[in-house]
């Protein structure tokens, strides 16, 4: 064949080649998707058509595996007839409740199988180092089983006391159980060393999510368990934003920076203990196969309950694409607009999708106060610049920001509404949150806990500074440009 003939039918085919994925594009991406999202995907592959149809092939499906997400619904059913046979009285008395919330709780159920229930403890932890030894200091008394699930897991002197606690726990024929999440933890500095040590001490471990497409373990690589866990025999739990690893994640370039996270954690006491095991248990399940719902499972009837004035509701809501719909997004938007005075929210990541937008600016405009809590700097720059880019909207709408200084990450993944009802777990206010990552977040009604959150948010303020409008629009144009090319990219997932 002629070189110009050849030529011009190589030209030909690459042309009809761009054309078929473009059509193709167009009928299939905005089927079941948010049109934020949809609209993300086609530009990439309009711009970048062979590189963005790979990138889509490879990260496109936002949903694991069916069997995966059938086994989850299998989950929920036991969890929803076990908690249809728990006693009356540590279910909730819903009487004392505003109608709206009534629902909220509701909602949840449906969604998770998880109810709320009465006659709790909730202690927060914000330092560091405090919490991690809270834990150790629960798994010392452990006598029959510990559970600990976390995205990261590292043996490092931050950490070092924590592994004692689970080796001497082995040491007393206490069983421990661990799960990581795989990509996460395993790229961690010394990661081959913190799994020897768990196996040294005879720890039960297993990952999270693994990404093994030789051993037949494969889902999309970004889909990640982001949740933090600890429960200690049924009766004890922890759980928050803080991951089981030093606080500069022993990371050169954190280090470097001088960078130091900043976590809230609470430990939890009375029958909603087994709503956090039954989370543990559930991804145990999925990822192991080993069912300890019989043999690790307290029933809510065998827990202590709080009696005192202050105990409080909770409800577990975990969420992730194993379920239908994004339970963390339906809970944090049914809160925000039933609210009536106040909302208060912190969150290392804010890249809100447009729902959430609307939920927070309307507030504002029915005359609450609104506060976002962030970090003035970020560890991620992608994410860093994709929630600047909503500064200027929330600014206008008269939410209050205010800048958690250098060098710290303010990490903590919680919000409030009102003097009476609290928000605290694993979820960040972002796209990537509710859509892509396994999270867990427990609903608190109780003015007590409220009173010591609104502590914790005190000293933000005060270690911090508000940002002003005025003061943004002074930002360079480079910047903000940087802002808006960062906020595209958020929407793909």
């Amino acid at each position: 064949m002629d070189g110009v003939v050849l030529a011009n039918v190589i030209w030909a085919a690459a042309v009809l080649a761009d054309l078929a994925i473009k059509i193709l594009a167009l009928i299939f991406i905005p089927r079941n998707r948010k049109p934020t999202a949809a609209m993300a995907w086609l530009l990439a592959i309009f711009l970048i058509p062979f590189i963005g149809i790979l990138l889509f092939l490879v990260i496109g499906n936002f949903t694991l595996p069916k069997k995966r997400r059938d086994e989850q619904a299998r989950i929920d059913a036991l969890i929803r007839d076990r908690a249809a046979k728990a006693p009356g009285g540590v279910m909730a008395d819903e009487s004392t409740w505003p109608r709206w919330f009534q629902r909220v709780a509701q909602q949840n159920e449906d969604l998770t199988a998880l109810p709320a229930v009465s006659g709790n403890r909730a202690t927060l932890y914000g330092d560091y180092q405090a919490s991690i030894d809270a834990m150790a200091t629960a798994i010392d008394s452990a006598k029959n089983f510990v559970h600990v699930e976390f995205f990261i897991v590292s043996w490092d002197d931050t950490t070092r006391g924590f592994f004692s606690a689970m080796e001497s726990a082995v040491a007393r024929g206490v069983t421990v159980r661990l799960l990581a999440d795989h990509i996460s933890s395993a790229k961690m500095p010394r990661s081959k060393e913190t799994f020897a040590e768990l196996d040294r001490i005879g720890v039960k471990w297993a990952w999270m999510l693994p990404v093994m497409p030789f051993k037949g373990k494969y889902q999309r690589p970004d889909l990640r368990n982001h949740r933090k866990i600890v429960v200690v025999d049924g009766t004890v739990a922890f759980m928050g934003s803080q991951n089981l690893i030093d606080r500069t994640y022993n990371s050169e370039k954190n280090i470097k920076r001088g960078l130091k996270w900043q976590e809230l954690v609470t430990r939890l006491t009375g029958p909603v203990v087994a709503s956090v095991n039954a989370v543990f248990l559930s991804d145990w399940l999925i990822e192991t196969d080993e069912n300890l719902m019989d043999t690790e499972h307290v029933r809510v009837s065998e827990i202590p309950v709080e009696t005192a004035s202050d105990a409080v509701v909770c409800q577990v809501v975990p969420s992730g694409p194993g379920y239908q719909t994004e339970n963390n997004l339906r809970l944090f938007l049914s809160l925000i607009y039933g609210a009536t005075e106040k909302v208060i929210l912190t969150s290392p990541y804010f890249v809100p999708d447009e729902a959430m937008v609307y939920a927070i600016t309307t507030a504002c405009q029915r005359g609450l106060e609104v506060q976002l809590f962030v970090s003035e700097i970020g560890d991620q720059g992608l994410v860093y610049h994709a929630q600047r880019s909503y500064y200027d909207v929330l600014l206008e709408a008269g939410v209050k920001i205010f800048l958690y200084p250098a060098p710290y990450i303010l990490h903590s993944k919680h919000f409030s509404i009102d003097d009476n009802i609290a928000v605290i777990g694993s979820s960040n206010m972002d796209i990537r949150s509710f859509s892509l990552n396994m999270e867990v977040s427990l609903m608190v009604l109780g003015e007590s806990f409220v009173a010591g959150m609104r502590q914790v948010e005190q000293g933000y303020r005060d270690a911090g500074r508000q940002l002003t409008l005025e003061e943004w629009r002074k930002e360079p144009a480079k910047a903000t440009f940087l802002d808006g090319i960062a906020r595209l990219t958020s929407a793909v997932n």
